[in-house]
């Protein structure tokens, strides 16, 4: 199980799409951490927390590990369809 985790975790992070889904996640949280005002912002907030951070985290994952999965579900049935032993 562990040897699948890590061979799946290189190829995630080997390709584009690894780069592009957290560089999409890093922006989108910086901006509204740090550029957009409102009441994510951490500046603006009188005091520093990340309550923000862990707000908003769970709504990006949403959309993004969707686009991940989407892509490694197709490359398994690629695959299967490739070798088919049954």
């Amino acid at each position: 199980m562990i040897a699948l985790w890590k061979k799946e975790l290189v190829t995630f992070f080997s390709s584009l799409t690894g780069a592009l889904v957290m560089a999409v996640f890093l922006v989108i949280t910086g901006l509204f951490l740090w550029i957009i005002p409102g009441n994510f912002n951490i500046l603006f907030g009188g005091y520093a927390n990340l309550d923000g951070l862990f707000y908003m985290a769970p709504w990006l994952y949403l959309f993004l590990v969707p686009a991940i999965t989407m892509r490694l579900f197709s490359d398994r049935k690629k695959n299967r369809a490739r070798w088919n032993y049954y």
